[in-house]
């Protein structure tokens, strides 16, 4: 069963549900899109990085923007990075590229990110991979499912039969104390289970944990954008959410764990 699947000031409804096939749709549309476009050449720079992402990623956002708002015009438009949730009222977290790193370097793992936010909690996701021709959704009460299907995370027992995913914390440079205990909690993880991967980007690695091709995921640092999607997904599915505390995870958070009961107690033991 989802973990906590609504809080008191998040009522599930249908209408929730309801509107994961117009946000898949927009997914699909934002990422082949994207998908026609030629792959940037090699950047020698960051001013060159940025240039060639946003040639790609300010049209895609565009498209997604109009057909998002559309469904949804009472929500605001976060941005991507650094986002602040309103405490009140709807809004939609939206990355037309996400794994931007990957996407750039020529690599296949990146995907369409779209969440709908309300009263600070993730209410409906869909993750689509153009690449894989694979889309995850959720519905806040209505559970997960990758191409229509519900999944479900894990049935390991033990950390050491686990492969494990792990995110640096962004912009790691600017956050000397997340990038320190990231390095302490690899440290940490990697002798007690069978392997730790950085498959990115974080929210198709945390959606391959609620379906159960990776057992466990964690992060240190505050990352609302690409872990709302993630930790609905999850939940929904049935892993639990927390962060590196125990405590239940909510946007602003400054670390992130989603892995199944039987991992997840064992994990947070060895945190730091």
């Amino acid at each position: 069963m989802p973990e906590n699947p609504a809080t008191p000031e998040t009522p599930v409804t249908p209408a929730h549900a309801s509107l994961l096939a117009p946000m898949t749709a927009a997914a699909e549309e934002a990422g082949a899109w994207v998908r026609t476009r030629p792959l940037p050449g090699p950047a020698r720079t960051m001013d060159e990085l940025r240039t060639a992402f946003d040639a790609v990623d300010g049209p895609a956002a565009a498209l997604l923007r109009g057909r998002l708002s559309a469904l949804r015009p009472d929500a605001v438009w976060a941005e991507e990075l650094d986002t602040e949730l309103p405490a009140k009222g709807a809004a939609w977290v939206v990355d037309a590229v996400d794994g931007a790193v990957q996407y750039l370097q020529g690599l296949t793992s990146w995907c369409v990110s779209v969440t709908l936010v309300e009263d600070g909690e993730p209410v409906a996701a869909v993750l689509h991979s153009p690449v894989l021709g694979e889309t995850y959704t959720a519905a806040l009460g209505h559970g997960a499912r990758r191409d229509g299907v519900l999944v479900s995370p894990s049935r390991k027992r033990a950390l050491e039969a686990a492969v494990l995913a792990h995110a640096h914390p962004p912009f790691a440079a600017r956050r000397p104390g997340a990038a320190a205990s990231a390095g302490r909690s690899l440290s940490a993880v990697l002798p007690a289970v069978a392997a730790v991967r950085n498959l990115g980007p974080t929210s198709w690695q945390i959606a391959d944990v609620a379906a159960g091709r990776l057992d466990a995921f964690w992060e240190y640092g505050r990352d609302d954008s690409n872990l709302l999607a993630g930790a609905l997904l999850a939940r929904e599915a049935g892993a639990e959410v927390t962060d590196p505390s125990g405590a239940r995870w909510r946007p602003g958070a400054e670390g992130f764990v989603a892995a199944p009961a039987a991992l997840h107690a064992p994990l947070l033991a060895l945190l730091p």
